[in-house]
């Protein structure tokens, strides 16, 4: 099993990347959103991987993020949901909106992505929703990129600035800490989870201790 990519891309294309190890390329699919995040041919990049095996087909997919691929495992465990589906979803959406519109059962934002239908959209809410917790509470956890030097030993160019991701409510390790301290107060994984999501969706800039306070008042009994 291939968990990790880390190498001087070769090429882009319109969904994927060529990234030379060592003299072996390998080509790993992405989302849009993953692609226009990735450096240009010639600088390092690493993903994690998840690898597809089929009788007749071995492809490799990649995510910047253990949260994302975690998703994407999940999303293609979903009846009628493939891996270009899956990246389809990941794409629009991103990991925090995935674990956002599906902790809220929120299933038009899920029917944005590309090819995904009410119907289809519905089952990936109902299906995952009980899920969403877990994959909320692993944080961000971001792949390291290792320095050229580490690829290989030949010259290269001086690496470009990292593309700014775009901003998102909430960052995953408040929302994650947010939703441990839920936990430990009793709350039912589901129904913590579905606080912080609309906490985090509220307060797009808030600490996790503001996230605490927005999804306790969320889940106080209403009068």
């Amino acid at each position: 099993m291939i968990g990790r990519i880390a190498g001087r891309i070769e090429y882009k294309g319109d969904d994927h990347v060529l990234i030379d190890v060592r003299g072996v390329g390998y080509m790993v699919y992405c989302s849009d959103r993953v692609l226009a995040t990735l450096p240009g041919p010639g600088e390092v990049a690493a993903l994690y991987t998840d690898l597809l095996v089929r009788e007749d087909l071995l492809q490799l997919f990649g995510f910047p993020t253990l949260v994302e691929k975690e998703w994407h495992r999940l999303l293609t465990s979903v009846q009628g949901i493939g891996a270009k589906a899956s990246l389809a979803i990941l794409g629009t959406l991103g990991p925090d909106g995935v674990s956002r519109a599906i902790a809220l059962g929120d299933v038009n934002a899920i029917k944005t992505a590309k090819g995904i239908g009410p119907k289809t959209a519905q089952r990936v809410v109902i299906e995952l929703k009980d899920k969403a917790p877990a994959v909320m509470a692993m944080g961000s956890g971001t792949v390291t990129t290792p320095d050229a030097d580490v690829i290989e030993d030949a010259p290269v160019a001086r690496p470009r600035a990292p593309t700014a991701p775009a901003p998102a409510p909430a960052s995953a390790s408040a929302q994650a800490e947010a939703l441990s301290a839920l936990s430990n107060l009793g709350y039912a994984p589901a129904e913590a989870a579905g606080a912080v999501a609309q906490a985090a969706q509220d307060t797009p800039d808030a600490e996790t201790s503001a996230l605490i306070r927005t999804a306790l008042r969320l889940l106080a009994p209403k009068a």
